[in-house]
């Protein structure tokens, strides 16, 4: 290699070596009240309050050091707050699987646990993997998924009280029971009718709602849901998507044995509406029906089949989507 050229790259290894010295990189844990906050080269985490006014000001502290990446788990919505702040500033975040965080603990030998230490951990998570910082779905897809999560919560609610309502011996408590599922119906036909006006009034999701609620199987409410749950239908191919919603059957071999691949993982809340759709597209979408006797014919338990089934149907609507991105009009499975 000639000595000019030799010398250049070894200048731009340098140059990268001293970016990388030199950015910022940011860990925060995330709890209910409070987010403790650990910085490249910080001596120990601060802490500010997990509210409007601590997020405000900490997202202000995070502009004036311009860090390269903001890593914290994702701790039961609490941090959806502080990752659109940090979005919206421009300031490139992302929430992890807090299972990927407390194994990424233990390979290094970390048991404790405390929030200073899970805010120390972050950044030197943050550090050793880079995880990819993902878009963050638009206002409209986040409204829809609040509205979908809060009618799963009401539908849950509605099959405890009609539970309770066989158990209950009381005349008055059956009529308390009774009014609670009267306005738990009337609630969740309110939130219906919401969903319906908030898909409506955005073209774009309307489209992908009517392409989907085509597929034989897939009613509106299903494609809502996927839709929501899943944003990154008809972005992805075939083997990353079914990956990402948890229906990819994942290999375990080690040596000599060849153990039996498993589906674990994912977004359960699009497995669900997988689930359901699947049930009914097994019965009178005929592709579906057919690949479900086909693999039945072959020996396979049922459960096994339906989650190829699912699988398969997952694929087809992410086709479809990609299809409808690229401006074509597909074919219905």
């Amino acid at each position: 290699m000639p000595e000019r050229l030799l010398v250049h790259r070894m200048e731009k290894v340098t140059m990268a070596e001293q970016e990388r010295a030199d950015e910022v990189l940011v860990g925060i844990d995330v709890g209910k009240d409070f987010l403790d906050v650990m910085c490249t080269g910080d001596g120990a985490p601060s802490r500010c309050r997990n509210d409007e006014e601590g997020i405000g000001r900490l997202v202000s502290q995070l502009c004036d050091r311009a860090p390269s990446l903001v890593v914290m788990e994702a701790s039961g919505g609490y941090q959806r707050r502080l990752l659109i702040a940090l979005v919206e500033a421009g300031i490139a975040a992302v929430a992890v699987n807090p299972r990927q965080v407390r194994d990424f603990a233990k390979a290094v030998g970390l048991l404790e646990k405390t929030d200073a230490i899970d805010a120390r951990m972050l950044l030197l998570f943050a550090e050793r993997m880079r995880p990819e910082v993902r878009a963050l779905p638009d206002e409209t897809t986040r409204l829809l998924e609040e509205l979908l999560g809060r009618r799963r919560q009401m539908v849950e609610m509605l099959v405890s009280e009609k539970n309770r309502l066989h158990q209950a011996l009381s005349s008055r408590v059956r009529k308390d029971i009774e009014a609670h599922i009267v306005w738990l119906k009337k609630r969740i036909k309110d939130n219906d009718e919401e969903l319906g006006r908030q898909v409506e009034s955005s073209p774009s999701w309307n489209a992908k709602v009517q392409l989907l609620d085509d597929l034989k199987g897939v009613g509106r409410l299903t494609a809502l849901m996927l839709l929501a749950s899943v944003p990154e239908l008809g972005t992805l191919d075939r083997k990353k998507i079914a990956k990402l919603v948890g229906v990819a059957p994942l290999a375990c071999d080690s040596g000599r044995h060849s153990g039996h691949r498993r589906t674990w993982g994912g977004r359960s809340a699009a497995r669900l509406a997988l689930y359901m759709a699947t049930l009914v597209a097994t019965k009178h979408n005929a592709t579906i029906r057919t690949f479900y006797q086909r693999l039945i014919a072959a020996g396979k338990a049922k459960k096994v089949a339906l989650v190829a089934c699912m699988r398969k149907l997952l694929i087809i609507t992410n086709a479809m989507l990609r299809t409808h991105l690229e401006g074509q009009r597909p074919a219905l499975a």
